[in-house]
């Protein structure tokens, strides 16, 4: 679990094959002292498992599911990457809850300056807008942002310099992608409402009507 506030930059340094996987040797811009083989590390905002840390670079291993579902499937030797280890249970959460697992991959629509700061549209699948609220969070290469505008197809955030400098989206260009991670908390009061009854065969992608009398049937009035 991850909170979306960046510790730092990596350096993708060496890139070899397993099998349909890939095995990254990254380099990181932070001491790795306090860090374990076998620890999660969020990588553009990716769970990996770290399996070889020496200095300042450490090694993960990238299954074919996460290099067809993110952005890591067509990284390149030298691209920077954003860097997150696990939260603790003591720290404060700055950001919000990330689970490291990606739902989608956006792509950077446009790049305004607004007096300090940086509005960047990002568009993405109209399945993932729907866990999307304006005010709300999300999770873009592991950054977690609060949403500013949302439309069908695409959301809009707005990047403080402080971000900007330390992280990767300051670097983003127009029609670049991005690792998407939408909000947990929506996934899982979608998943409450289609919920069935025990013996019945769910059916995740028939659409329940939400009004006052199912709202009012299943407690929440």
């Amino acid at each position: 679990m991850f909170t979306g506030i960046i510790e730092g930059l990596g350096t993708i340094c060496k890139m070899s094959s397993a099998e349909q996987g890939k095995r990254l040797t990254i380099d990181a811009s932070f001491r790795l002292d306090q860090t374990k083989i076998g620890e999660s590390i969020s990588v553009s905002g990716a769970c990996l498992t770290v399996i070889k840390i020496d200095g300042h670079r450490f090694e993960v291993d990238v299954s074919p599911e996460t290099l067809g579902k993110t952005t890591l499937g067509k990284a390149n030797i030298g691209e920077r990457v954003n860097l997150e280890r696990a939260m603790r249970l003591c720290d404060r959460i700055d950001g919000h809850l990330v689970s490291g697992h990606i739902d989608g991959i956006g792509t950077i629509k446009h790049r305004e300056a607004f007096s300090n700061a940086i509005i960047v549209t990002i568009g993405v699948p109209e399945e993932l807008t729907r866990y999307m609220i304006k005010k709300g969070s999300v999770a873009v290469d592991g950054i977690s942002l609060t949403i500013n505008t949302r439309g069908a197809d695409e959301f809009s955030a707005s990047i403080i310099p402080y971000t900007a400098r330390l992280t990767t989206i300051g670097l983003k260009s127009k029609g670049d992608a991005v690792n998407i991670e939408t909000d947990m908390i929506g996934k899982y009061v979608e998943q409450f409402l289609r919920r069935k009854p025990a013996g019945q065969t769910e059916n995740v992608t028939a659409p329940r009507d939400i009004d006052m009398n199912f709202l009012s049937k299943t407690g929440f009035i």
